[in-house]
């Protein structure tokens, strides 16, 4: 394994190893709002490769200085250059999402008054650096209409295991007792009834204070287990666990209502911002639970972590889950054609919806020795339709394999050869937006730029740009998947414009749809031809 598996996925081994709508479009006439379906697959006609929904997304890690920064030593403006070119590294390939780490060790990427700031942006823990990196970071990826979700670590203190290492004014130095050393590194015990309420306060702080578009955690609750080494937390278990059989389930409690609480009150503060969780792939194998538990070998996230992760789903915890499933296709003790129709039957009839964890690096890397596993992964996910994306790790591993031939290019060539609408996630409302006005379509040597308002801004955040062969006379299906689709573009406020640099000589049909900040699509303008 990787020093990057394991600073992102900690232990990864084995343990035997809508449609659109009805509508009409006329030249020059009003367009009845487009009616989109949760899943992807239902939005692809006739097998295309451009569904019109899908989440597509990239992690990109701080801890130990993965992906961004670089280094702690890196000057500001290369760490602002650096991340600008991450997200047009993301744009250019078509995804509409990064998660970014901002709270890798129970510091932080923001001025809080809770924890210190994170080491990996000046190498030394506590100490500022010439910005805020979270307001930049939201802010620049706006700006390229991509959504933002802030990953935080909830319960890693720190990568090493001597308190004392910590800044003395770290809040687990101000209060030993919240923490207890396990396998080389510092957590805080979950177990500790003031601990989830610190660790949440500390959270929340970021999403009451920024406009993340989603709250983002992943597969480190309880730490993976290392060898023979117990878990030292006997103790806090006889001070708290007065209601529980047995100290299992209630470390599964601690982290249920960890995530059940903090989910409410992401809510309660911001009801639109998305909370999702990317845990471990495996829940449970059928041997230890028939007929709920997956047709696999593995490491357990329930028995494991404490990580009851089909509980959550059930109890609508969540607004998406994002399992890692880091295997390929056959493999013994986790296949990953089977974990994720497993995945897909957990989300079904539910309101979380479901995203693929892709192990990117692993086919960097060459692990997966198929040179087609990760398309084939996609085939997959295509095939079925409660799945709604995927998000790779990690970050480097996708730009390192955009080489000609190489299987991130050939998934971008083949996969994500236009853009993409976020996923719909009915049960976080939102409002249709009022349709855009399309004003002008001026063609010139540098292509066919277009202007658009809505009146009132109409509730719009950023706008999708439809452009057809000739002028014609769109139909529905037209807009039933992306193979149109030209791009995405943010809301500058009333008064938009776009350069359609990609349109040659020749006479286009052009159209335009709003959307909120949650992907709720306006009717569509009238279509107005270049000229």
């Amino acid at each position: 394994m990787t020093s990057q598996s394991i600073s992102r996925r900690g232990f990864l081994g084995l343990s035997s190893l809508a449609a659109a709508g009805a509508v009409g479009i006329s030249m020059g006439g009003a367009i009845p709002a487009l009616a989109s379906g949760i899943s992807p697959a239902a939005n692809m006609a006739d097998g295309t490769m451009t569904p019109k929904r899908e989440f597509r997304a990239i992690w990109l890690a701080s801890v130990l200085n993965i992906n961004w920064p670089r280094s702690g030593s890196d000057s500001m403006e290369k760490q602002k250059s650096d991340y600008i070119e991450w997200l047009d590294l993301a744009r250019e390939i078509n995804l509409n999402a990064v998660v970014s780490q901002v709270r890798p060790t129970a510091d932080a990427f923001w001025p809080s008054p809770y924890e210190p700031w994170s080491q990996y942006l000046t190498g030394t823990q506590g100490k500022a650096p010439e910005y805020d990196p979270l307001a930049f970071q939201v802010e620049e990826a706006h700006k390229r209409n991509l959504e933002y979700h802030a990953w935080f670590n909830p319960y890693r203190v720190s990568m090493q295991a001597d308190p004392s290492k910590l800044h003395p004014d770290h809040p687990a130095r101000k209060n030993p007792d919240w923490i207890f050393p396990f396998a080389g590194k510092l957590y805080y015990n979950p177990g500790i009834p003031e601990v989830r309420e610190f660790v949440q306060t500390a959270m929340l702080d970021a999403v009451i204070k920024y406009d993340l578009d989603g709250v983002h955690f992943d597969d480190y609750f309880y730490p993976y287990p290392s060898g023979t080494l117990t878990l030292p937390d006997q103790e806090t278990y006889a001070q708290y666990g007065g209601d529980f059989d047995n100290i299992e389930d209630w470390r599964r409690n601690n982290v249920d209502l960890m995530v059940s609480e903090f989910g409410r009150k992401i809510k309660e503060v911001k009801p639109w911002v998305k909370f999702g969780i990317s845990p471990f792939g495996i829940w449970q194998n059928k041997t230890a639970d028939q007929p709920l538990g997956s047709e696999t070998n593995g490491t357990q996230s329930y028995s494991a972590l404490f990580a009851d992760t089909r509980k959550w789903v059930k109890e609508g915890y969540l607004d998406y889950i994002n399992p890692q499933i880091y295997w390929f296709i056959g493999q013994a003790a986790a296949n990953y054609a089977k974990l994720v129709p497993w995945w897909a039957d957990v989300v079904r009839d539910t309101d979380v919806q479901l995203y693929i964890g892709q192990g990117a690096y692993k086919a960097t890397d060459g692990v997966f020795t198929d040179p087609d596993e990760m398309l084939k992964h996609i085939d997959i996910d295509r095939a079925t339709p409660e799945v709604a994306g995927s998000v790779f790790y990690n970050g480097d591993s996708v730009r390192l394999a955009l080489g000609e031939g190489q299987w991130a290019r050939r998934l971008v060539d083949t996969y994500y050869t236009r853009p993409a609408l976020l996923p719909l996630i009915p049960h976080l409302g939102g409002t249709v937006p009022r349709p855009p006005v399309l004003t002008g379509s001026k063609q010139s040597a540098k292509g066919v730029t277009l202007e658009w308002h809505v009146p009132g801004n109409g509730g719009a955040t950023s706008f999708a740009i439809w452009r057809f062969n000739g002028k014609v006379t769109p139909t529905a299906a037209d807009f039933t998947d992306a193979r149109n689709l030209i791009a995405t573009e943010r809301s500058t406020g009333r008064v938009n414009t776009y350069v359609d640099a990609s349109a040659a000589s020749g006479e286009y049909t052009y159209v335009v749809t709003a959307l909120d900040r949650l992907g709720n699509e306006s009717a569509p303008s009238r279509a107005r031809a270049s000229n």
